[in-house]
């Protein structure tokens, strides 16, 4: 077929625009729009003997409406999507012929775009020539998909409307009355002078659902039977229903033996043995004579029999019998046998989870805070009917804890309990919170402890040593006890002290000797105060697995080790999330570190150092952990792009700005030394040694305006949390090693 490709229509308006857009694109492909004009040589197309016509509207599941088949030769060809044909969106299609598929017909290169708008008004037509055979056609616009068919060509003149020709030949072993002995094998066949046959379809019985034949189908149940059949060609239409009906009886035999029967049944059961919501019952038999013929069952004492084809299902709550039996070949029924049962409802599922409260003792001053200390309980109840199961809380941000007894709060400050429950059947309340502060009354001291630590286990420089991190006699807990987070000038020095705190705390039977000894160890294997560790810096991540274990992940983004000593960041894994240290949270400190530009091409590292943030899981006002460092702690930022964002390396991000030229730049795969020193609220940030920026936490943020889902500075930037480090993405990479630790 020669087809003159038209010029793309030049239309005004917003879709008459889109539509010349999306031509030019199918243009391109190869998809283009054509006319009965003239041909691609310039001459009058022929006459055509016949035409077709499709019609496309609004739906894109299917043609408005196209012809099912056509004969050979000359054709008109007219494709419309127009507002006459039901458009009202302005929605193109296209009509197109499928050239690929080798199953169909594929000299026919047919493409046309249509649309409402454009200057055709919708309407085109193209001549072709058609041969006998079959055509796909379908609409290539992106979602459209489901637009396709089928068109039928076949020789001659006019359109096929004739159905095909069935037959049934039944074969088997018949005796003298002409029934069948054993088995009947029935053969369907069918012939069609113009499309040709599509396919031929069987059912069994008056009721048996039509299934397609491809092979002879034997019946071999003893029986009165009836095979029902028809045929489709492949213009669509279909033969009247035929039947062959027939008899088949057993082969001769001395089987006097009934088949052998049994049933079972199955389903989710309840501690007293009933069957929740539904119950199935599976009825099996066996016979070795002339062989089982049918199997029947029946509800209840009185119920119909019925022929048993697949596992019967029984819904009903209520106590149940469901009787079964079966017949063999030579007519031999086995005694009728039975199941009983009983099936109730599901149990209402508990989807309430625990209501939690709280209440806080204590003497309060003038203003309201409670003198020396706070005792905060905590209750939950369940409405739900599985129980409560455990309540947990947290102190100050920190990790949540099991919840056992009231919880005796008395640092002198102020202090939020985040506090939780969680049912039998797994639902957890929200967590809920209470604030308080605790004040100095000249009464009951606070507790003389070195430094504040309430990890779940003792645990020394980084060795665990597993034993719970109890509160002693002295209202100080054992971590804070051992100092480990002191300048030690000597190993022994260190160990001398904690033998002494260890001998005291067994003698008040606080920990036993099996305690006693794994402390002592954990002490000995730390190496505090060995070469090394006089600065008192103490080092949580030196890049093998031990240590990289005893961070963790939360958000995007991921850290590998590298084998060398560092870790680099966005190898693995997309997103921005944290790698974070919860082993302990840090008030004042020093943290030293080094970390390099490893970005890939021209790009540039981008991460960040976080520092005195709360715990990130279950936070009760960022549900998700990654964000709750960004909004309530400070990142330093690592950012070394002349380009991009303003926050360079050194800046406080978000509340204290450092430029390129004030933070400096280095070459890629070159270390940088880092310091970050916090005292009180004032920040020090250290590059290779020198002071780059420093900052007072006095509140207000840089951004201009400032950020809306930012809880400022009122409270919120706490004295004292965790460090991490951020990981920006996977072209953002950046290593880090050797990260250590001193509290100032």
């Amino acid at each position: 077929m020669r087809v003159r490709r038209r010029r793309t229509a030049t239309t005004a308006g917003t879709a008459r625009l889109w539509t010349a857009l999306l031509a030019s694109l199918l243009m391109v492909l190869g998809l283009t729009s054509t006319s009965a004009a003239e041909q691609s040589d310039g001459t009058p197309a022929a006459a055509a003997a016949q035409t077709l016509t499709w019609t496309a509207g609004d739906d894109i599941t299917k043609y408005t409406s196209a012809p099912a088949t056509a004969v050979a030769g000359p054709t008109t060809i007219v494709f419309e999507n127009s507002v006459a044909t039901g458009n009202t969106t302005g929605m193109p299609h296209t009509l197109t012929f499928d050239v690929s598929d080798p199953e169909y017909n594929n000299d026919v290169q047919l493409n046309i775009l249509a649309n409402p708008n454009d200057d055709q008004g919708g309407k085109y037509t193209a001549e072709v020539t058609l041969t006998p055979g079959r055509y796909r056609y379908y609409c290539t616009i992106p979602g459209h998909g489901q637009m396709q068919g089928i068109l039928v060509v076949r020789e001659g003149t006019g359109e096929d409307t004739t159905a095909p020709e069935t037959a049934a030949d039944v074969t088997g072993t018949q005796n003298a009355a002409g029934a069948y002995v054993g088995s009947a094998t029935v053969a369907l066949s069918a012939t069609d002078a113009d499309s040709g046959v599509d396919r031929i379809e069987y059912a069994i019985g008056d009721a048996g659902a039509w299934q397609p034949y491809t092979t002879p189908v034997v019946v071999d149940q003893v029986g009165a039977h009836k095979v029902r059949y028809r045929a489709v060609d492949k213009a669509g239409n279909m033969a009247a229903e035929k039947a062959e009906e027939f008899t088949v009886v057993a082969p001769q035999s001395d089987d006097t033996t009934p088949p052998e029967t049994s049933a079972t049944v199955s389903g989710e059961q309840n501690p007293q043995g009933q069957y929740v919501s539904m119950a199935t019952v599976t009825v099996s038999a066996s016979d070795t004579g002339s062989g089982v013929n049918t199997i029947e069952y029946a509800l209840g004492d009185s119920g119909a029999w019925q022929p048993y084809t697949a596992p019967v299902m029984v819904h009903e709550v209520g106590t149940h019998k469901v009787r079964y039996r079966a017949t063999d070949k030579a007519g031999n029924r086995a005694s009728e046998k039975s199941v009983e049962f009983t099936v109730v409802a599901p149990p209402v599922e508990d989807k309430t989870p625990p209501v939690t409260g709280v209440t806080l003792e204590g003497t309060k001053n003038s203003s309201g805070a409670y003198i020396n200390s706070a005792k905060v309980t905590v209750t939950a109840t369940d409405a739900g009917g599985s129980g409560v199961a455990a309540i947990e809380y947290s102190l100050d941000g920190g990790p949540y804890l099991a919840y056992t007894a009231p919880v005796l709060v008395d640092r002198v400050g102020a202090h939020t309990v985040a506090y939780r429950a969680s049912d039998k059947a797994g639902n957890t309340a929200d967590a809920r919170t209470v604030s308080f502060t605790v004040a100095s009354g000249g009464g009951v001291p606070a507790p003389a402890c070195a430094e504040y630590d309430e990890r779940l286990t003792v645990i020394v420089g980084t060795v665990d040593s597993g034993v719970p991190n109890r509160i002693t006699n002295s209202r100080c807990r054992i971590n804070e006890l051992i100092e480990d987070e002191k300048e030690w000038t000597s190993h022994a020095l260190f160990l001398k002290h904690v033998k002494t705190v260890l001998d005291k705390l067994l003698k008040e039977g606080v920990i036993d000797q099996r305690e006693f000894n794994l402390i002592t160890k954990a002490a000995k294997q730390s190496g505090i105060g060995k070469p090394g560790q006089t600065e008192g810096y103490r080092t949580i991540l030196d890049g093998t697995e031990e240590s990289f274990a005893k961070w963790q992940q939360v958000g995007g983004g991921s850290f590998a080790p590298n084998g060398d000593g560092s870790i680099t960041s966005g190898t693995t894994k997309s997103g921005l999330g944290m790698l974070w240290f919860p082993e302990r949270k840090y008030g004042d400190f020093s943290l030293k570190l080094q970390w390099r530009d490893d970005a890939p091409g021209t790009g540039n590292a981008n991460s960040g150092v976080f520092v005195r943030f709360p715990g990130v899981h279950d936070h009760p006002e960022e549900p998700r952990p990654e964000w709750v460092a960004i909004k309530y702690g400070h990142e330093v930022q690592v950012f070394d792009s002349p380009s991009g964002d303003m926050y360079k390396t050194g800046s406080l991000y978000g509340f204290d700005r450092v430029g390129l030229a004030g933070a400096g730049v280095t070459q890629k795969g070159t270390w940088n030394d880092y310091e970050i020193r916090v005292v009180d609220q004032h920040y020090s940030v250290y590059r290779n040694g020198v002071l780059i920026n420093e900052f007072d936490n006095t509140g207000g943020q840089d951004f201009t305006p400032p950020r809306s889902d930012d809880p400022g500075t009122d409270g919120r930037r706490f004295a004292s949390g965790y460090v991490g480090l951020q990981v920006h993405g996977t072209t953002d990479v950046v290593s880090y090693r050797d990260i250590r630790i001193k509290e100032l």
